[in-house]
């Protein structure tokens, strides 16, 4: 088993603590917090192990669990792999561009491994029909959330429209030709309410919506590319995938049929495959925890985290 710790025991930290000591492939050892006064209160509660330093508890670890806010992240990933530990690093993977490039050089340079928590990629909803996504020439994506106040520290783009570039560039085999966008700041100092127009090389257009005052949440991604649309809710992890062929010569009684203009014939069906129920953040500190020991590659590697930030970078500075 692999010795885990985590840095940062806020919301999110305390979830990966639970996670990590409930997982059988990690061993948890502890976690730092910088106000010591909610780590006891924690290690009091749950039972965790609390390090009074940073330092200490890298040196303890095999895996360091990086879930301290955004501005930190690339502190405390280059002291982590300077002493040659697997780094999990939360979402965005840093403040900026040139900070996730350089973390990228030190973990390559110190041979070791790096995951971002781009979490949506273990979303059921997703995993159920990624398979399908083939070259998809338009996206749209709407990702609503009812105002709460952790997180408003950063845009709405880092905060919330991350996940959907992240889930975008996977699908997209092309490269960014052309990025516009806006963003309003309503409640907050930052964008709360922002839309993005991403365009590829290969002709694919995403659009994007993000706003986090919203009155009901939502998160939906729909997919159109030839012959099919497929539809995924993040949310209520639900997914649909709708696909055409050519129509039979003698359809039968409820095969639905659609002709253009040209007198060309195409069946309409559907292929839903099955959603299972998983814990998205389990599986993905576990199939980290997999790349470790297989030596094989992460499911959400760093550079990929770096382009996601990239892409956002970009958008935020259309504002």
């Amino acid at each position: 088993m692999l010795k885990a710790g985590v840095l940062g025991a806020g919301h999110l930290g305390k979830i990966h603590l639970r996670l990590l000591k409930q997982s059988d492939k990690y061993e948890l050892v502890g976690f730092f917090d910088t106000d010591a006064e909610n780590g006891k209160k924690i290690s009091d509660e749950f039972g965790y192990t609390y390090f009074d330093s940073l330092d200490k508890l890298i040196d303890a670890v095999d895996v360091v669990d990086i879930v301290t806010p955004t501005l930190s992240h690339f502190e405390c990933a280059k002291k982590a792999i300077a002493k040659g530990k697997h780094i999990f690093i939360e979402k965005p993977i840093t403040n900026t561009v040139e900070e996730a490039e350089t973390i990228r050089t030190l973990l390559a340079e110190n041979n070791v491994k790096g995951q971002v928590g781009h979490v949506e990629r273990f979303n059921p909803a997703f995993t159920a029909v990624k398979d399908n996504i083939n070259n998809p020439m338009f996206i749209e994506c709407h990702r609503l959330a009812e105002f709460n106040p952790r997180g408003t520290d950063v845009p709405v783009v880092l905060d919330l429209m991350i996940h959907d570039i992240d889930i975008i560039l996977s699908v997209v085999k092309s490269s960014v030709k052309n990025i516009s966008a806006s963003g309003v700041s309503v409640i907050s100092d930052t964008p709360d309410i922002a839309n993005a127009r991403i365009e590829f090389t290969n002709g694919c257009v995403a659009n994007l919506t993000a706003s986090r005052i919203s009155l009901k949440n939502m998160r939906k991604t729909r997919f159109f590319q030839k012959d099919a649309y497929i539809s995924v809710d993040f949310l209520e992890k639900k997914c649909e995938v709708v696909k055409m062929k050519d129509a039979p010569e003698q359809p039968g009684d409820f095969d639905m049929i659609l002709q253009n203009a040209e007198g060309v014939s195409k069946q309409i069906y559907f292929d839903n495959p099955e959603v299972s129920n998983n814990n998205a953040i389990l599986d993905e500190l576990e199939t980290f925890a997999d790349a470790i020991n297989n030596n094989t590659k992460p499911v959400v590697t760093l550079h990929d985290g770096t382009e996601a930030l990239r892409v956002a970078t970009m958008i935020i500075n259309q504002f």
